[in-house]
């Protein structure tokens, strides 16, 4: 029998702020693969998800096949829009959200995994935010769509840079991508379509350098659409998931854990011969070139 098996391993999740996205699942999938899970969640919301975690809010979504419930063996404060302590605004550190959290630039919190556990095996990016992401992108000022692009985007880069110091040879890193990178979908603003393509050919460059330097592998997943935290502030996310359920070939709801299974799969020594790829888990949305519920179809 094949089973993804990844004992031993210890896997950093960024990203993750709740139970509700893709971060959270992907976590629960590598654990229950046998890895040890570290997380990295966004520094003003740490005091928040931690209490939510101690108060057994998130119980039900930790549940493994077994019944006994995943955990995680560190979390970290991080704010992947600063590569260095230099780079943090004084208006930041003085934030009541920042000033109690220390070493929260991406640099720290690699040098701190460094410091507590040696090297990690794998790395995950599930980061993306947008100022603007109501305005259409005609409408995005300069300043929010360069702060899409950094912090969907370039955080990636800066992960990779940082973070690839301190993994093992043929570990692997993937980062969470969506459709709107080659596909015009209205009201998906912000500068954001612009992040997810820069942060898909990013990976690309990557996953060539970051073997060359680090001997790791780079993937991305796009995913179709989630009911979650982040993809609520777009405010269309009903009509996204209603959409995808009627145009694609598998004709179904997208759960967040076919998303976790195919990342434990890439995560894994079973995806050894597969780097520089995105692949599409959104039940084949992306192979369509109509809608088939358009009015061209009534007469077919």
């Amino acid at each position: 029998m094949l089973n993804i098996d990844l004992r031993g391993k210890k896997a950093f999740i960024v990203g993750i702020a709740d139970d509700m996205g893709f971060g959270f699942p992907i976590a629960k999938a590598l654990a229950e693969a046998g890895a040890e899970i570290i997380i990295g969640t966004w520094t003003p919301l740490v005091n928040i998800f931690e209490t939510s975690w101690k108060n057994k809010k998130f119980d039900e979504s930790r549940k493994l096949n077994d019944g006994s419930l995943f955990n995680y063996i560190k979390l970290y404060a991080i704010d992947a829009a600063f590569d260095t302590p230099d780079d943090v605004p004084n208006e930041i550190k003085e934030n009541k959200r920042y000033k109690n959290q220390e070493g929260y630039t991406i640099s720290e919190v690699a040098q701190k995994i460094k410091n507590d556990f040696g090297q990690i095996d794998i790395l995950v990016h599930s980061l993306a935010n947008s100022p603007e992401i109501t305005k259409p992108l005609i409408e995005t000022s300069r300043k929010g769509y360069l702060s899409a692009i950094s912090a969907s985007a370039y955080s990636f880069v800066s992960l990779i840079a940082h973070f690839g110091k301190i993994m093992k040879e043929n570990g692997a890193a993937l980062a969470l991508t969506y459709l709107a990178s080659t596909r015009v979908i209205p009201g998906y603003g912000g500068g954001m379509s612009s992040a997810k393509a820069a942060l898909e050919s990013d990976m690309r460059t990557l996953s060539f350098e970051a073997f060359e330097k680090y001997k790791i592998r780079l993937n991305c997943i796009s995913a179709g659409p989630l009911k979650s935290r982040a993809a609520k502030a777009i405010g269309m996310i009903e009509d996204m998931i209603k959409y995808s359920k009627a145009n694609a070939p598998l004709k179904k709801e997208l759960y967040a854990k076919e998303v976790a299974n195919a990342a434990a799969f890439l995560l894994s020594d079973l995806a050894s011969a597969i780097t520089g790829e995105t692949l599409f888990v959104d039940n084949g949305l992306h192979a369509m070139g109509m809608a088939i519920d358009s009015k061209s179809f009534n007469e077919v």
